[in-house]
């Protein structure tokens, strides 16, 4: 397992990794880490590997696109000081531009988001002892609907920088996408984009698997 003895991990994204976080920073322990995929990671790591002291904090905050991520970059990041990262960010960059196609301001379009995503990735990486850059989602197996398509080619942006920068990648949804043969979207979320408990495991382990968690522990 990749996570070494007292390592901190710090987790940033938009909602769907903020879930109710505590406030400034989200440091995992009474409810601190939020009640959504990084509370799991922090109950499988602290239930498996209890003799590292593996410090995991939470600083995803709802609504935000990778321009946002930017701009708390210092703080939320680099003042944290992690020995790892992960990074979980283009939802709302898809997102608002389907449901604020007349607020333009609000989009990020997919050069911006590659160049902001890398700059940040390069920016980071020589203080960290990894990065695991995760795909955004959309929890619909109709691979023609339209913001299926585009969080698609979001998600390829993400794996091209993960390779030009040999990071870990995670592909989100290729996770959702197994569990989709087998039952319908609501199952998983009401609207797509926000998980349910066992949408967040999925997150969860995808994200344990990527940094060789052992499960027999």
């Amino acid at each position: 397992m990749l996570f070494g003895q007292g390592d901190k991990i710090v987790l940033i994204g938009d909602s769907i990794t903020d879930c109710d976080r505590g406030r400034p920073i989200g440091e995992a322990g009474n409810g601190g880490a939020g009640h959504g995929y990084v509370e799991l990671v922090d109950a499988f790591l602290q239930s498996a590997y209890p003799e590292r002291k593996l410090r995991v904090v939470n600083v995803g905050t709802s609504g935000h696109t990778v321009r946002d991520l930017k701009a708390r970059w210092q703080t939320d990041v680099i003042d944290q000081k992690p020995d790892w990262l992960t990074i979980m960010i283009g939802t709302n960059d898809v997102w608002r531009q389907f449901d604020r196609p007349m607020l333009p301001e609000l989009q990020v379009p997919i050069d911006e988001y590659e160049r902001t995503l890398e700059e940040l990735v390069v920016q980071t990486q020589p203080l960290v002892k990894g990065i695991v850059l995760m795909t955004p989602f959309f929890v619909e197996p109709c691979r023609e609907d339209r913001m299926r398509m585009q969080m698609d080619r979001y998600g390829a942006v993400v794996r091209a920088v993960a390779e030009r920068n040999g990071t870990l990648f995670v592909d989100t949804q290729a996770a959702f996408d197994r569990v989709l043969e087998h039952i319908y979207s609501a199952q998983l979320t009401w609207d797509r984009v926000h998980p349910n408990k066992a949408g967040h495991l999925i997150l969860a382990r995808t994200l344990l698997d990527a940094v060789g968690f052992d499960y027999a522990k």
